[in-house]
């Protein structure tokens, strides 16, 4: 499985929204500054993130996005899905209850796709966002970073 440029920034906007939005809602040109991410692409992540119900945005002077719900309820997974669909790292008709492959009943190599897609699923559902911001404070306090002097 490869993640596109929409996984992996759409990501990295949202830990950076769990860092940033405790307190109040966050501009998009903030989140694009300090990810390197172009406005626009991120108007279209957020789009996405915002129909999956991770995201809320607030209009106004005051206006921007933050999370729709806590972070240690947002699994990695699910930004991903919202994103990029399907995590599934191999499509096999023979794993789908309809039928779609010939020679499904004699095929064993189904049963490493489905415990490859299985893993997968299992590694991204496991991974909360929460973490992902523990671990980015982290890497900031042992760089010496704070929010001041590092905006990335």
């Amino acid at each position: 499985m490869k993640l596109s440029t929409k996984g992996r920034y759409g990501l990295r906007a949202l830990i950076d929204l769990a860092l940033y939005s405790e307190n109040e809602a966050i501009p998009i040109s903030s989140v694009a500054s300090r990810q390197g991410i172009s406005e626009s692409y991120l108007e279209q992540l957020f789009g996405k993130l915002r129909k999956a119900g991770l995201i809320a945005s607030a209009r106004g002077a005051q206006g921007g996005y933050r999370l729709a719900k806590p972070a240690s309820e947002i699994s990695v997974g699910d930004v991903l899905r919202a994103l990029e669909g399907n995590l599934d790292a191999v499509e096999c008709p023979g794993l789908k209850e309809e039928p779609g492959c010939e020679g499904a009943d004699l095929c064993v190599t189904k049963y490493v796709w489905q415990r490859i897609n299985e893993s997968i699923t299992e590694a991204v559902d496991e991974i909360r966002l929460d973490q992902l911001v523990s671990e980015s404070k982290k890497a900031r306090e042992r760089s010496g970073c704070d929010a001041v002097k590092c905006e990335n």
